[in-house]
């Protein structure tokens, strides 16, 4: 297993002007990462090659590898014009992967506001259309593409494996997010049990869970089903992380995990801390 820490985890501290993104790679170095994954959250990386160079030069100079590339997109509720564009979008992303010698990218696939089953099943097929499309471009490249649990439509274990499933291609598979279960009000034990042996990325998050009927204030956001979420340090929301943890090491996953943290905490204080927590629980299990 080699741990390292999302970019996306820095990200208040990058929106404030403290972290450039190569800044952010040599900030994760510094904490005892592993890797880094690159989420170019406010910057159109096709649209910056020299910020591209600066990235992976930053990651070489620090002695840290580059292990994903997350970029957004959506192939849902598109006219046949505006699908096609998205695709040769998420193409030239794919482009910026190969640059930043990167060999997995998570593309989000769809957002909707009917995230009912009869839609998603609806989509699915050009939805998976559109992912193996660009799965086709990416593998000449070396390239491994994902979806990630993620934006409530496909974020149910079993929505994701219905997408890896229709889309039967070796090299797409899941950005498996522990944390991202709650928010479709799963279980992340019973989830990440499901779906571990389709994943090319582990994401490490966590949050605090509270019912619909206690609305705890400001901070707040709901789940699909109403309930609230906080983000945590990892290691100290509700999420039963030693068990999660257990599951993923005893499925004989030993690729890459990912810390994202996206609590209140000081951004690269909370991101620490939880870094070093899943080390040492890595360790112990």
């Amino acid at each position: 297993m080699k741990l390292g820490i999302s970019t996306y985890s820095l990200y208040r501290a990058y929106q404030a002007g403290e972290l450039t993104l190569p800044g952010t790679v040599r900030a994760i170095a510094e904490m005892g990462a592993d890797h880094a994954e690159i989420v170019p959250l406010g910057v159109v990386l096709p649209d910056e090659p020299a910020l591209v160079e600066e990235i992976r030069n930053a990651a070489s100079e620090a002695g840290i590898e580059l292990s994903n590339y997350a970029i957004g997109a959506n192939f849902a509720d598109l006219n046949d014009e505006e699908w096609e564009k998205e695709i040769e979008r998420v193409k030239k992303e794919v482009d910026v992967c190969a640059a930043m010698g990167i060999k997995r990218m998570r593309h989000d696939v769809a957002s909707s506001k009917d995230l009912s089953i009869m839609n998603f099943l609806n989509q699915l097929p050009r939805l998976a259309e559109a992912c193996r499309r660009i799965a086709d471009y990416a593998k000449p490249l070396g390239i491994t593409t994902s979806v990630e649990n993620h934006g409530f439509f496909i974020q149910q274990s079993d929505r994701v494996q219905a997408l890896v499933n229709t889309v039967d291609r070796e090299n797409f598979r899941t950005t498996l997010d522990i944390g991202n279960f709650l928010c479709a009000d799963e279980n992340p034990a019973v989830a990440v049990a499901r779906n571990v042996g389709i994943a090319s990325m582990v994401h490490v998050k966590d949050f605090y869970y509270r019912p619909s009927y206690r609305n705890p204030g400001e901070g707040w956001f709901n789940t699909s089903s109403g309930n609230w979420l906080r983000g945590a340090v990892v290691g100290q929301g509700d999420i039963d992380m030693p068990h999660v943890l257990r599951i993923v090491k005893e499925s004989g996953y030993d690729g890459y995990i990912s810390i994202e943290f996206e609590g209140m905490e000081e951004c690269r204080k909370g991101t620490q801390m939880g870094f070093n927590y899943v080390k040492q629980m890595w360790e112990s299990i």
